[in-house]
């Protein structure tokens, strides 16, 4: 189980790897539920929070963490070339885009009837929106915590997160042209 803010390359990774990767709603207890409703043996948010349920309780510890990854480089020949050929991308941290109490949810629900996204491969609204490209992602969500629109971009080079980031600024403005964007 991984969350919408998760890198792209997570999936393929996964697969290839013999998981079957889930794509979930941003949260420690969303993440925890549905790790318990799957069964999922391994659970992670892009925030750092790794959750094990193999030899572990199932929450996030993050000695624990740590320590299992120590343990499985320690069983490869060269722990520097096992973790330089983790796929790799250019992406922004998580950004955050101020509002007022209440408003990031009604625009996201804005954004998700009226928004066009030309050229994306899929858009996903399980937890915000997360616009998939053939190189990247944007993702625009509202924070279950504080009144802020987090977003988040990805792609394979520089040009590719020029471009998804001009488009979500086109939407964003559409929507809210007062909006003061953190990108």
């Amino acid at each position: 189980i991984y969350d919408v803010k998760s890198t792209r390359n997570l999936a393929p990774w996964i697969r290839e790897h013999g998981g079957v990767p889930s794509l979930w709603k941003t949260g420690h207890s969303l993440i925890k539920a549905r790790m318990r409703e799957r069964g999922a043996a391994l659970a992670g948010e892009m925030s750092g929070h790794t959750f094990f349920v193999e030899r572990w309780y199932g929450f996030d510890d993050a000695q624990y963490a740590g320590a299992r990854l120590l343990e499985i480089l320690s069983k490869t020949p060269d722990a520097t070339a096992t973790l330089n050929a983790l796929p790799d991308s250019m992406s922004t941290p998580e950004l955050h885009m101020k509002l007022a109490e209440g408003e990031p949810h009604r625009l996201i629900e804005t954004l998700g009837k009226s928004a066009s996204f030309p050229g994306a491969t899929e858009v996903i609204r399980l937890d915000g929106l997360r616009v998939e490209y053939a190189d990247g992602f944007g993702l625009a969500r509202a924070s279950n915590t504080t009144p802020v629109i987090v977003l988040r971009f990805e792609a394979e080079d520089e040009a590719g997160l020029d471009r998804i980031k001009s488009e979500f600024r086109r939407v964003l403005l559409s929507a809210k042209p007062d909006a003061k964007l953190p990108f």
